[in-house]
């Protein structure tokens, strides 16, 4: 009886825990922050956001260790410090991956339980070296029905692994959060729900990059709305992804809407045939375009014409030939509204260093309200 019941004890305790500090967030007002946009860490306003994630740790290939590079370690060290000198009770979160590149690392480390533990252990130790409160795994993407089962055990032992070490040592759990893609569903393949359920504090939905003019995209000879909130042409938005997780049965209160503090430059056809589904010429510039940049293109080219688009929730501009679409201060709010509106955790930005003077992370705070 005894050798039944303590297991039974644990697990009942562990779900406990669990619970306790997953309901601890109230809300979400978040950004990432990246190394080398010019925006130093002492000059983010981390008063408009409750969270702010470091980006990025990076995977050893071959012990599956994770690290951070010599050249971001001075930075990541001091990033908790640094950002609760204007904002005390900013909470702070280590992201590790970023891109496609790291996917097959990120594939290989979660294919066998001991290169998962080397992931798992090395993570937390180096949260706590560095003084952040949580983790966050930025794996673009799994890609076959094994990743995405070996991706439900890495979550759920990760889980387990941040509550015994928080009892361990008697520390606040460290937060686990995940960056996964618009939709609970990858081109044919599901997201593992029960184990994001049980063992994420939230997930950032990256609502965007759904059209650009490079060959990745559908369609990159056409204008489009990079980041819609709604697409009447198709099930690709913001809207449906979140009607997606939470059909597959992940609570809204899990859900962080992802917004983009970026865009995407097309080369018109013609400059007279300017609206969203235009014919273009692939790229007008060689990548995206971030907020910062396009706010400059507006203020040199004084022919520009701005449009806000309610039907996508979207901005664009034209100038010539030039098209950018992106999202402004109207999309924003818009987008940021709806989240609250429909009862999820809250939003978060790609990434702060984009956003000239803070204009969109203080619209977004303000639509969001305190």
């Amino acid at each position: 009886m005894a050798s039944k019941t303590l297991p039974y004890l644990f697990s009942t305790l562990l779900f406990l825990l669990q619970l306790q500090f997953s309901a601890g967030q109230t809300e979400v007002k978040a950004a990432y922050w990246f190394p080398g946009t010019g925006l130093s860490v002492s000059s983010i306003d981390s008063t408009l956001f409750t969270h702010l994630f470091c980006a990025f740790a990076d995977l050893d290939q071959t012990i599956y260790q994770v690290t951070i590079s010599a050249s971001n370690s001075a930075q990541f060290s001091t990033f908790t410090q640094t950002v609760q000198q204007k904002n005390p009770s900013v909470k702070t979160l280590l992201s590790i991956g970023g891109g496609d590149a790291v996917a097959p690392t990120f594939a290989s480390m979660a294919g066998q339980a001991s290169t998962r533990k080397s992931f798992i252990d090395s993570s937390i130790q180096l949260a706590r070296a560095n003084n952040f409160h949580g983790l966050d795994l930025d794996w673009e993407y799994p890609s076959t029905a094994t990743e995405f089962t070996n991706l439900g055990l890495l979550l759920n032992e990760w889980r387990a692994a941040v509550a015994n070490e928080a009892t361990s040592s008697g520390n606040t759990p460290l937060l686990l959060v995940a960056a996964f893609f618009y939709s609970s569903n990858y081109y044919g393949l599901s997201y593992p729900i029960q184990a994001i359920t049980n063992s994420l504090d939230w997930v950032n939905v990256m609502a965007y990059d759904f059209t650009s003019p490079f060959s990745w995209s559908t369609a990159p000879n056409l204008t489009g709305a990079p980041a819609a909130l709604y697409n009447p042409t198709s099930q690709v938005s913001g809207d449906s992804g979140i009607a997606a997780w939470i059909q597959a049965g992940v609570s809204a209160k899990k859900l962080v809407l992802g917004v983009p503090f970026y865009g995407y430059a097309w080369r018109l056809v013609n400059a007279n045939d300017n609206g969203i589904f235009a014919p273009a010429n692939g790229a007008a510039l060689s990548d995206a375009i971030t907020y910062n940049e396009i706010k400059d293109f507006i203020a040199q080219n004084s022919d520009t014409t701005t449009v806000y688009n309610s039907t996508f929730v979207t901005n664009y501009c034209y100038s010539g030939t030039t098209w950018i679409g992106y999202d402004d201060t109207q999309s924003i709010s818009t987008k940021v509204t709806y989240a609250k509106g429909k009862g999820l955790l809250g939003y978060f930005a790609w990434q702060v260093g984009q956003d000239k003077d803070f204009v969109l992370s203080q619209t977004a705070s303000s639509a969001w309200g305190a």
